[in-house]
């Protein structure tokens, strides 16, 4: 029988308070009338808030949440998080993914708003900066809605008049293929624009760079590798659209520290995966995610999990070894491990990492057969990778909501380069001879569990991998897998073209998204 310490799990959970204001009709009636300061507002301040809620809302939100339970990096073990480990109902309602479907589209809008007014004749015309970096937000939003919902409103939505009122209240469904089109075209332009200067510098409202125009141009770069990649079953000359990747990788990041972390986080500012653990405790370690662990002798065994007392879990041969069965968990809180990172308050949310690109480079030279080359970028990647994974172990045992009910307590070592390295000499290295793309896939899996919101980028490639023939990601829960994720019910109520596309919703258990293999 597990003695849970459940004491100083809930006070943590009861000092979350939420803050509600009441108005009065007068007060209301004055909402946006304001004589007293500018009407319109300036570019930067825009990109500061489409910078914080896609980060937050539309990376690390519940797209990851949901995503990180289908791939396993995760297990559901409490109500809408456990109905979707089981499968019941969540996947296939409307409502699923209503909130981060509105996030969407919000910071597309916005981002489209501020790329209107920095164009000719714009009231912030001579902004190319600022434009350059609406435009790779643009793109970053779009890619999101396309890979995780197929087709959708896309040219004509998002888009507001003069007056701040939607352009078209029913906009078409476009097609992923079009969709996939303009963000290539937006991160071109993005390209060009931050070849130049600013008006109105945007400086410390730039959550990322700070508006070091240089570091956004390595991002755009990486993500046209990202998303290069994703299309790669769609190619009609796979070889050439290699050459092309590895020449958007030698053009993007070269150490982890131009990656595209966003940090904001504090003390009332959290990382996502924990405001949502600390609220709602509906996640539990998976054992499908530990058993890929063990198979490799991975360091990471001793480090990524604590025990329902917060204590760190040594490894599979302790006694408070306890993972969530993948598919067929008890609903419980406060009964199995979870992983650390549900605890790591301060960690980053990463729009793109650079031991994502590593892989990117990893796996377009093992299809290339260019295999020693491979295997450099791959050990470069495991090391980069871990590093990353220490710095969200650090955010957890750091963690000031944590610490105020005791902490967690570390009963192991770190893992440093030293170890990492060899880890890849004696368990990685031999595996990756015997079938190198899947031992870059199971490293970049591994890579992307944690607490930097990278699971959506795991599930596009578990799809991408399978579109290309590929299995490398054993999955353990043997319901059904979510193919894509079902449109949010404030279109599929409003949009007769979204409504038409929804259906009963089954279709996401049945129909992949275009690049993907499926029509839509």
């Amino acid at each position: 029988m597990k003695i849970v310490n459940i004491t100083k799990r809930i006070a943590g959970v009861l000092f979350v308070s939420a803050l509600s204001v009441a108005c009065s009709d007068d007060a209301l009636d004055k909402v946006n009338k304001d004589n007293d300061h500018p009407k319109e507002v300036e570019g930067k301040y825009i990109l500061a808030e489409v910078l914080t809620s896609t980060a937050f809302h539309n990376i690390g939100g519940d797209l990851n949440t949901y995503l990180s339970t289908y791939i396993e990096h995760e297990a559901g073990v409490h109500n809408q998080l456990y109905r979707s480990e089981i499968r019941s109902g969540e996947p296939v309602t409307a409502s699923t993914f209503n909130n981060v479907w509105v996030s969407l589209y919000t910071e597309l809008r916005n981002a489209r708003m501020v790329i209107e007014r920095c164009n000719e004749g714009g009231a912030q015309e001579g902004n190319l900066v600022t434009r350059g970096i609406a435009e790779v937000l643009a793109a970053y939003n779009s890619a999101l809605i396309t890979d995780l919902f197929g087709d959708a409103p896309w040219s004509e939505a998002a888009l507001v008049n003069a007056d701040g009122n939607p352009k078209n209240m029913n906009p078409k469904v476009d097609k992923q293929e079009d969709i996939f089109k303009g963000i290539f075209d937006y991160l071109d332009a993005a390209i060009e624009d931050l070849k130049g200067t600013d008006v109105s510098a945007i400086g410390n409202f730039d959550f990322l760079y700070k508006g070091d125009k240089a570091k956004w141009t390595k991002f755009a770069y990486g993500l046209k590798a990202r998303y290069t990649l994703r299309l790669l079953h769609k190619a009609s000359n796979p070889s050439a659209e290699y050459t092309k990747i590895l020449d958007y990788v030698s053009k993007s990041f070269t150490t982890a520290s131009e990656q595209a972390a966003f940090n904001v986080y504090g003390a009332t500012n959290f990382n996502p995966l924990f405001d949502f653990q600390w609220s709602r405790d509906g996640l539990g370690a998976s054992e499908s995610l530990s058993d890929k662990l063990i198979e490799r002798n991975d360091p990471r065994l001793r480090r990524v999990f604590v025990d329902a007392d917060w204590a760190q879990v040594e490894g599979d041969d302790v006694d408070n070894f306890f993972m969530v069965p993948n598919g067929t968990p008890q609903e419980l809180q406060y009964y199995y491990n979870t992983s650390i990172f549900v605890y790591s308050q301060l960690a980053s949310t990463m729009y793109m990492s650079y031991h994502e690109l590593l892989f990117i480079k990893a796996e377009v030279f093992a299809r290339q057969g260019q295999t020693s080359q491979a295997e450099k970028a791959l050990k470069e990647a495991v090391i980069a990778a871990i590093a990353n994974t220490e710095l969200s172990v650090a955010a957890a045992f750091d963690a000031p909501e944590v610490n105020r009910y005791g902490g967690l307590e570390e009963t192991t070592a770190p893992i440093d380069g030293d170890e990492a390295s060899d880890y890849f000499d004696t368990e990685v290295k031999p595996l990756f001879d015997a079938n190198a793309i899947q031992e870059i896939a199971v490293q970049k899996y591994l890579a992307f569990y944690g607490a930097s919101g990278e699971s959506v980028e795991a599930y596009n490639d578990v799809r991408r991998w399978k579109a290309l023939g590929e299995n490398p990601i054993v999955l353990a829960n043997t319901k059904k897998f979510p193919l894509r994720c079902g449109y949010g019910n404030s279109d599929t109520s409003t949009n007769p073209a979204v409504r038409e596309a929804f259906g009963d919703g089954q279709y996401v258990y049945s129909e992949n998204v275009w690049w993907a293999g499926g029509t839509r």
